[in-house]
């Protein structure tokens, strides 16, 4: 019995808040997506100086250690274009 007057006077006035940008997000979406582009191209250049470095470390015949260059960055990629998936399935 109280908790339905409870329910009926208290709960069912809060409702259930629609989410609003806050001021300004229209900048701060702006900046996320430069660094999104800069750590993209950050990837692609890693990525091109690691097979350069590969192609020079096989043709002298030394050590191999950009593969795992390769590998990081590939992997770093993949993490930095699904970072919004990743977030919304960490907090969603």
């Amino acid at each position: 019995m109280i908790l339905i007057a409870l329910h009926e006077t208290v709960l069912a006035q809060i409702g259930n808040p629609t989410p609003e940008a806050p001021p300004a997000s229209d900048k701060i979406l702006q900046m996320v997506r430069y660094l999104t582009w800069l750590v993209l191209l950050s990837g692609v250049c890693g990525i091109t100086y690691a097979g350069g470095r590969f192609a020079w470390e096989k043709w002298n015949g030394g050590t191999l250690e950009s593969p795992k260059m390769i590998a990081g960055g590939m992997i770093g990629g993949v993490i930095a274009t699904s970072a919004g998936t990743i977030m919304n399935s960490v907090i969603g």
